[in-house]
């Protein structure tokens, strides 16, 4: 298997044994993201709505070093502690996506790690 780690500063550092995405063939598998400041690698201050630009702004960073953008994610999964929110990241979603948009999930879950009120992964297609 061809398989490649994808690491850029621009996004947090891995804050366990994992990597920030892997690319397999023209596939690349996105770790997830929390809204962590990469130069100081604390939870952003703010409301959910900074936690998601936070968040999308690492997933782009990470898209970019594999060699592609946001436009080329498939597959995203978002992790929310409070579904609540769920109509925020919709709009704020829109400000980083056009048509056709990516296949998602939206899962409400227990807690994140660092007590983030958000988490996006997903799968990015380059060919």
């Amino acid at each position: 298997m061809n398989k490649s780690i994808i690491s850029t500063d621009q996004a947090p550092a891995a804050i366990g044994p994992y990597s920030q995405a892997v690319k397999v063939g023209d596939t690349v598998y996105l770790s997830g993201q929390i809204p962590l400041d990469p130069e100081t690698m604390a939870l952003v201050e703010g409301d959910i709505a900074a936690q998601v630009h936070q968040v999308f702004k690492n997933l782009t960073a990470v898209c970019e070093a594999a060699g592609g953008s946001l436009q080329h994610i498939v597959k995203l999964n978002i992790f929310l502690t409070d579904l609540g929110h769920f109509n925020t990241v919709n709009e704020i979603m829109k400000e980083y996506f056009v048509a056709p948009y990516p296949a998602r999930a939206a899962i409400g879950v227990a807690q994140l790690p660092k007590d983030a009120q958000v988490e996006m992964d997903g799968v990015m297609g380059l060919s």
